[in-house]
């Protein structure tokens, strides 16, 4: 079969694209490993729209859900992961082409894109990252900064990212903790300067690798080694936020559109669109700067009805029509 869009992808970025290619009437299929996306592991995201209070396990049902009532037209192949995408059939004069998508249980071709596969967060592989992750341990300070109210927080990493989640946490954490690897930090040095004349600010921590994250139920300290040194110190602190960056999940599409110097898929944002025709992006793969959920999902959106957009004058008439 020939599908109209495969959309490659189950977080909020890939469910709401798929949710339009169906009112579309565009023959979809959506490959993903899970629904959800890295919200999965929250228990308490605060700014899903709508949604004053939802757990990541409770959204990843309502997306799949929602998805699923579409199952006229949609096609889900779940727990099935992505290892090669390509162009196929192309067109030399107008680069129009046919794609070939396989997983590890098929292989599937359709007329267009709409890649949705998000991204993970750079982890700091130490003991207790995994164990206290949703329990103390956070990677995003925009959703999870309210959780920290009134307590004592590390947040790891120097650039920007760490920088920021500095600032986000300045209304809720009591005390906060800033532990970067290097002798000098490397973010903005104007948020630098405003950051550091909050009170809230205790003490930048440099030379520090994390070595252990421990607690009980939840987190109660961070272990770090002093690289100077060589001594592990220990820091009561209530949450961990790992602000080291993230890593796109572009590794299937490198040799198919441009890529920027992290990775990330460049879009024309007006359109989501790719540097290859018919190839569409949204969500936290794309060099958008700003990774929500919201937003996430309005970039799907925008993919899908490019998309629709894209058929339309491929094919000369509606999907529907046939």
């Amino acid at each position: 079969m020939l599908y109209d869009v495969i959309i490659i992808g189950g977080g909020p970025a890939g469910a709401a694209a798929a949710v339009y290619s169906a009112r579309k009437r565009l023959k979809t299929l959506l490959i993903t490993e899970s629904f959800g996306g890295q919200s999965i592991v929250s228990d308490d995201i605060q700014n899903w729209i709508g949604e004053a209070h939802i757990s990541g396990f409770e959204l990843a049902q309502k997306l799949e859900a929602h998805v699923r009532a579409f199952s006229d037209v949609i096609d889900i192949k779940i727990a099935e992961r992505v290892i090669e995408i390509k162009s196929i059939r192309c067109s030399s004069l107008e680069r129009i082409c046919d794609f070939d998508v396989k997983t590890g249980q098929g292989a599937y071709e359709s007329k267009s894109l709409v890649l949705a596969m998000g991204a993970r967060r750079r982890k700091l592989d130490v003991p207790g990252e995994e164990k206290f992750n949703g329990k103390g341990v956070a990677y995003c300070s925009t959703c999870d900064a309210p959780l920290f109210s009134g307590k004592k927080v590390a947040v790891v990493g120097g650039g920007n990212a760490g920088l920021e989640a500095v600032v986000d946490l300045f209304p809720y954490a009591s005390e906060i903790y800033l532990l970067h690897r290097g002798d000098a930090l490397k973010g903005d040095p104007v948020e630098q300067e405003e950051m550091k004349k909050n009170p809230k600010l205790k003490k930048i921590i440099f030379n520090a690798e994390p070595v252990e994250i421990e607690g009980d139920k939840f987190v109660s300290r961070i272990k770090y080694k002093d690289i100077k040194t060589g001594h592990i110190e220990s820091l009561p602190v209530e949450g961990v936020f790992v602000e080291i960056g993230s890593v796109p999940n572009t590794e299937t599409v490198k040799e198919l559109v441009e890529l920027d110097n992290w990775g990330q898929i460049v879009i024309n944002a007006k359109h989501a669109s790719t540097s290859h025709p018919g190839v569409f992006a949204a969500g936290d793969i794309t060099d958008d700067p700003y990774k929500q959920n919201n937003i996430s999902a309005g970039d799907g959106v925008r993919a899908a009805l490019a998309a629709y957009s894209y058929i339309l004058k491929r094919e000369k008439q509606p999907p529907a029509s046939a």
